[in-house]
């Protein structure tokens, strides 16, 4: 655990915007910086980063927050992790909470594992490049792929000499331990003694999310049949093959951006495509899709394509791990290669434009290509054809979202010519099965109109109202305006916070907030009050919780600096410039809503009174709020008809 005290010295420390200017290009806009976001496709650049708030605001993808929010979102770190990389980059030194000796020795043991990987993909690296068998028969070979450097360096590519201790006799120079070696399954032993388990084979390093080797994958360039095209190293405590998706490091930025995942096969699939302009690609790395697999796309986005060779086996097989993705609620596509091309093939024999256009061209839901591809092997036969519809319903049922199931089911009914009720009832009963309570509703939602501002005998909801006393707080809390101060003989103008006008408005009327985050921020304003302090922004920014809402609130899209507007002799009407007017009317709009539900409550509780005597009470508390409301309505120049 980090101490608290060390969190402050990494936000005291952090430049946000040297350390976002470390992942996009930024400019100076007056006393901001902007540039294209990161987490969306856009061409002009909405992407802001206030270096005196020290927040970051993303208007294209609506994400927002700290320092520490921007690593977690861009990079996918956890809290601490994100800290870490922070204290490491301004060398703060992390002095956590006392471990126990187990803890200890499982930490060390991991931390051996991944510094033998490293060491281990170092060699095989150096063998790639500058050893005569690395360069003659691995390089080559990767070369007449079509790969460039810049793609071998990205995924970081090696060769494991053709040798029974290459890698034994690199870690006996070097002092390594051999036994962490082992353990990682770089080095086998049998009754000979120790043998390079990679020897002979080009090397493919298989990286977790933050880009720390975890394992590798070996593929031999031998023709012999008998010998496994594929070595993969075994699990370990760092490396479960179940938690893992090859590419996901070099493509997860690019996944966020198309807000799209593709997936394929193998290792030399995503290599290819991602060389050949498709950066937003992963691997199972062979392996049936997992759970661990499915929840790692979901963290970076909801729609996936699968590429398919066009082999009717493999598909077939893939079949459940795609069922798997819809229960997830993912959007699942598929794209399928002409006959005899893969991903790989296929992307090497076009062009990077043409490619691009036939993944967009070519996708179809997965659905859809499911009833296709099962029906193809009815062969019209009619008790074929009944499994196949069977098998199509099993999957919309897993579905999760009742519109997306009521789509593919009247599809499905096109396709057979089939009832559609039919077909809504096969699926319910599928559904009542697991035990789920939702069921297929039709394909047609209504929309709903926002309600004015102010309007006499409906219930208004406080939200927008309260989210907007919170932003002026967070803006000009420590601004002052000025206030008239009765007393019994006299009155007076006095300056007063802007927070302190707010805060002594909401509790002389003994009001509250519904949105527990807005009320969070309030109570930490009014301790800060009783203290003598007036809070800024800055002091929520550094509340992880509370940072994405400030950012919200705290930040515009399109600002003009003060220098620009008197140079071009702008006058604009600010709300900056307007303090006590704009504070002034979101209180009383919010007293305003807050009395009109209680008139209408108070209303609606008489219907259900026997007692007169109670009646008569209650209709003298309607009348009396009655009063108040239109006081408030006469503040804010609202004629309130009777």
């Amino acid at each position: 655990m980090i101490p608290q005290d060390t969190i402050g010295k990494i936000f005291d420390a952090a430049d946000i915007v040297e350390v976002i200017g470390d992942f996009i290009h930024l400019k100076k806009s007056g006393s901001n910086f902007k540039g294209l976001s990161p987490f969306a496709n856009e061409k002009t650049p909405s992407f802001m980063v206030s270096p005196g708030k020290r927040i970051f605001k993303d208007f294209s993808s609506g994400k927002g927050g700290n320092v520490v929010t921007f690593l977690m979102e861009h990079e996918h770190l956890s809290y601490p992790e994100a800290l870490k990389w922070l204290a490491s980059k301004y060398n703060i030194e992390i002095i956590e909470k006392e471990e126990t000796e187990d803890q200890l020795k499982e930490k060390h043991q991991r931390e051996a594992l991944y510094l033998a990987h490293q060491f281990a993909n170092e060699f095989f690296k150096l063998s790639l490049r500058e050893s005569d068998e690395g360069k003659s028969i691995g390089l080559s070979y990767l070369k007449k792929r079509g790969y460039h450097l810049k793609t071998i360096d990205e995924f970081e590519l090696g060769y494991s000499p053709d040798n029974y201790s290459a890698l034994e006799n690199k870690a006996k120079e070097a002092n390594y331990n051999l036994e962490t070696l082992k353990k990682a399954g770089l080095i086998k032993e049998n009754e000979k003694g120790n043998y390079d388990f990679f020897r002979g084979r080009i090397i493919f390093p298989i990286h977790n999310i933050t880009g720390r080797i975890i394992g590798f994958g070996g593929r031999t360039l031998r023709k012999d049949t008998k010998v496994a095209k594929y070595f993969n190293s075994p699990e370990s405590e760092i490396y479960n093959k179940s938690n893992v998706l090859y590419g996901l490091f070099q493509s997860k930025n690019e996944i966020i951006k198309n807000d799209c995942c593709f997936l394929v096969e193998g290792y030399t699939d995503v290599i290819s495509l991602h060389h050949n302009g498709i950066k937003n690609t992963v691997s199972s790395s062979g392996t049936s899709l997992t759970e661990g697999q499915i929840r790692l796309i979901k963290r970076f986005t909801n729609n996936v394509v699968i590429l398919y060779d066009s082999d009717p086996a493999g598909i077939s097989a893939s079949f459940r791990g795609v069922d798997m993705l819809l229960k997830t609620g993912l959007n699942v596509k598929v794209v399928l290669f002409p006959t005899g091309e893969d991903p790989d093939s296929y992307a090497n024999q076009v062009s990077n434009e043409d490619l691009k256009l036939y993944l967009e061209d070519n996708q179809i839901d997965f659905i859809s290509f499911k009833t296709n591809h099962l029906l193809e092997k009815t062969k019209n036969d009619p008790v074929n054809i009944s499994k196949t519809i069977n098998e199509i319903i099993i999957s919309i049922s897993i579905i999760p979202d009742a519109v997306s199931r009521s789509v593919y089911i009247k599809k499905t009914a096109q396709v057979f010519e089939m009832d559609e009720q039919l077909l809504i009832n096969e699926v319910q009963k599928k559904l009542r099965s697991k035990g789920a309570t939702t069921t297929v509703v039709p394909v047609s939602t209504k929309s709903t109109l926002p309600s004015k501002p102010f309007e006499k005998g409906i219930k208004h909801d406080l939200v927008e109202q309260e989210k907007d006393l919170i932003r002026l707080m967070l803006n000009y809390g420590a601004r002052s305006i000025p206030l008239e101060i009765r007393n019994e003989s006299e009155e007076s103008i006095e300056e007063y916070p802007l927070a302190q006008y707010i805060i002594e408005e909401i509790l002389t009327d003994k009001l509250s907030y519904s949105n527990e985050k807005y009320q969070l921020v309030f109570d930490e304003f009014l301790e800060g009050l009783q203290k003598g302090l007036i809070l800024n922004e800055q002091h929520f920014s550094q509340n992880n919780d509370l940072t994405g809402l400030v950012a919200d609130l705290t930040t515009t899209e399109n600002t003009l600096s003060y220098n620009w507007k008197k140079k071009h002799q702008i006058h604009t009407n600010l709300e900056s410039e307007r303090l006590k007017q704009a504070a002034h009317q979101s209180v009383y709009i919010f007293k305003l809503r807050v009395t009109e539900n209680l008139i209408l409550e108070k209303q609606q509780s008489l219907k259900n009174l026997e007692s007169t005597e109670s009646y008569e009470s209650i209709l003298e508390e309607i009348k009396e709020l009655i009063k108040v409301r239109n006081i408030f309505a006469d503040e804010l120049g609202i004629i309130v008809t009777q």
